[in-house]
């Protein structure tokens, strides 16, 4: 029964919102139409804003992977990972999650693919997508379209807390899954 309602709740939803949302603001004597426009200009504008921001991370993303300072990286800190009871070839994957979401998730895809996703290193590659953020994403398109540029201490912060993802990830699936 839960199960039944759950569904058709989570069916439902987003349509639902897309009616409500407009009507309350109908309402409410919104100009819906006029604000929606307007909202999407200036999603465009900043868009337009931190193009650049993404493209010079991208670009030290590709030049990060192709001189092979993340292999050189993992074999480094490899000592420390098995200490962790960490499988090697989750690391690349916890090096580059603070730097793009969509390259962590096609190597995470890929780990999946060759281990499967039941082994203990497809495990630990979900339970990291889940306990990890793209810091470096989030610093350049957040703080790059509102113009902050002093973030040092949010750097510390967003890498700090993608390491203890990273370990926490490790622990628990040794914990549950081991």
């Amino acid at each position: 029964m839960l199960l039944t309602i759950l569904t058709v709740v989570s069916k439902w939803a987003i349509p639902f919102l897309l009616l409500a949302i407009p009507l309350y603001g109908f309402f409410k004597k919104v100009p819906v139409y006029e604000t929606f426009v307007e909202g999407a200009e200036e999603g465009f504008y900043t868009v337009v804003k931190i193009i650049p921001f993404l493209v010079g991370m991208m670009m030290a993303i590709s030049v990060f992977r192709a001189s092979g300072a993340m292999e050189y990286l993992s074999r480094a800190i490899m000592p420390l990972a098995a200490a962790l009871g960490a499988p090697p070839e989750v690391l690349p994957l916890a090096l580059m999650r603070p730097l793009s979401g969509s390259g962590v998730l096609g190597m995470a895809t890929e780990l999946m693919r060759v281990y499967g996703p039941d082994s203990f290193i497809g495990r630990v590659a979900s339970v990291m997508q889940g306990t990890t953020d793209t810091t470096f994403f989030v610093l350049t398109v957040y703080f790059g379209s509102v113009g902050i540029k002093k973030y040092r201490y949010s750097i510390v912060t967003g890498l700090t807390a993608d390491l203890t993802g990273f370990i926490a990830a490790v622990y628990i699936c040794n914990l549950l899954f081991r």
